[in-house]
């Protein structure tokens, strides 16, 4: 295995992203961290397998995120991943986890956007950084919001239904991006929509509960 194009064997394929330019990859780190904000384990998990396995070139200067490629870290990601898919699924222990996570999602979103993104200057890694994070934190804040809507439900069915279409979107998304990194673009606008409607939803809903809930 190998995480640098220096390491290939003479005749292998070169790594997908290396060959990708700069709105490519921008639209690769948008996606990845987007969907940190939902599934900040699985994204990391993802992201350092395609760099162990050679698919996720990292820049010259980010060496030091070559941590992400760690088999300690993707061993660590696994059991956050195992752990996240139960408790994301339990009404109101959702909430506690995401609210755990309000701070750790958006930095591992910033993170993953760096490791991803080849900046020829500080303030491009600045930027990249503050995006990636910005991201993964309208992506955490719609998951969060959504989360809240659905454990107002009295019915036990709705959180483990809503979870598990979190977790397919989720593993879909990351195959899409890692596999077809062109299309990273029109996955990071899609869920980009998709975040900001759930968000606005939700708020619209948990205004209208507050409503009611303050008639009573």
């Amino acid at each position: 295995m190998w995480t640098r194009n220096a390491r290939l064997p003479s005749g292998a394929m070169p790594i997908i992203f290396s060959r990708m330019g700069p709105i490519e990859l921008l639209g690769v780190a948008a996606s990845l961290s987007l969907l940190a904000g939902w599934r900040l384990y699985a994204t990391v998990f993802a992201a350092g397998l395609a760099m162990r396995f050679g698919l996720l070139d990292l820049p010259q200067h980010l060496q030091s995120l070559d941590v992400f490629a760690s088999p300690w870290v993707i061993g660590v990601a696994a059991i956050g991943v195992v752990v996240e898919f139960f408790a994301d699924k339990i009404a109101w222990l959702d909430s506690i986890w995401d609210a755990i996570h309000t701070a750790i999602r958006p930095l591992g979103g910033a993170l993953i956007a760096l490791a991803v993104v080849d900046a020829g200057d500080p303030a491009w890694q600045v930027a990249a950084f503050l995006l990636g994070g910005g991201a993964a934190f309208v992506s955490h804040s719609a998951k969060a919001s959504g989360r809240a809507v659905v454990n107002a439900s009295p019915e036990p069915f709705s959180n483990v239904i809503v979870s598990g279409v979190e977790d397919v979107l989720t593993i879909g998304g990351l195959t899409l991006t890692l596999v077809d990194p062109v299309l990273a673009g029109i996955v990071a606008v899609s869920l980009l929509a998709v975040t900001l409607l759930l968000l606005y939803a939700s708020w619209r809903i948990l205004k209208r509960i507050d409503v009611v809930l303050r008639k009573l």
